[in-house]
């Protein structure tokens, strides 16, 4: 079974720059993905505000719609099945991950991870029913602070290890917030998962070469952050029992006026 992924955060829905509305925009380039499970980062479930303003005709057009924007991003897409998990709430709305599916949504739960008062975190879990079997997703934001990034990551392996038992199949994607690369290891070594740039690459003698050298200095996950001109390297798809046949980020200027990420898109095939 193959099945192609993604991993976006979409900024709540507003561009980076002027905050402009951009959920029309984003649900069509989230069409553009192809992908049968998309996982999505700082979504608004609730934002009264941005509806009283752009939710009535605005020069002509509706830019915010009535419902949460998972529900709007699913609906009439390919991605049928639709899961929230609500972290940040205050006076106006709220806002969390979220999960998009072709395949049925078995279960789901959401996961407290927050680390302070400060920034509200959680993980967001699904079971999807796939051809394949049962395949465990879960969307994950870490925090901006590295402590608070090593302690949600403990409990990601502690929900991974619960839910998840004997191997069975996972992917983990999210904005990790890992600028400095400090937690992939510990991923890896913890859960037995691959990041989805890893592996990727050619048959060649020289794709062997490459990927010797990248071992020898250190797996170096894709640049994403700031979209416009991605340095930093914060957004990640984590697999098991998975095959990576492909990844890549998407540039330029279109991903650039949607968000301040670019997204990751994944085709993978179950080992």
């Amino acid at each position: 079974m193959k099945i192609r992924v993604a991993t976006y955060n979409i900024h709540k829905g507003v561009s980076a720059i002027r905050a402009e509305p951009r959920v029309l925009a984003l649900k069509q380039a989230i069409g553009m993905f192809d992908a049968d499970v998309v996982f999505l980062q700082e979504v608004q479930g609730k934002h009264d505000l941005k509806a009283a303003k752009y939710g009535a005709e605005h020069l002509g057009h509706k830019h915010w719609p009535a419902a949460a924007q998972h529900e709007f991003f699913a609906g009439e897409s390919r991605h049928l099945h639709a899961a929230y998990g609500m972290n940040a709430v205050y006076d106006h709305g709220h806002h969390g991950n979220a999960l998009l599916s072709a395949f049925p949504i078995a279960s789901q739960a959401n996961r407290d991870v927050s680390d302070h008062a400060y920034e509200q975190r959680g993980i967001l879990h699904c079971v999807l029913q796939t051809p394949g079997g049962a395949v465990h997703c879960y969307v994950v934001h870490l925090g901006l602070f590295e402590g608070s990034r090593r302690r949600q990551t403990q409990a990601l392996i502690s929900a991974v290890r619960e839910s998840a038992p004997n191997g069975e199949p996972v992917v983990i994607a999210g904005d990790f917030n890992d600028w400095r690369n400090t937690l992939g290891d510990e991923l890896r070594n913890a859960l037995g998962v691959v990041e989805a740039f890893d592996s990727i690459g050619g048959n060649s003698a020289l794709d062997d070469i490459v990927r010797k050298l990248r071992r020898k200095t250190g797996v170096a996950p894709a640049r994403t952050f700031p979209a416009g001109l991605p340095f930093f390297r914060l957004d990640r798809i984590y697999v098991r029992g998975f095959k990576v046949e492909a990844a890549e980020v998407m540039h330029g200027s279109l991903w650039a006026k949607l968000s301040d990420h670019a997204p990751i898109v994944a085709s993978l095939a179950l080992a």
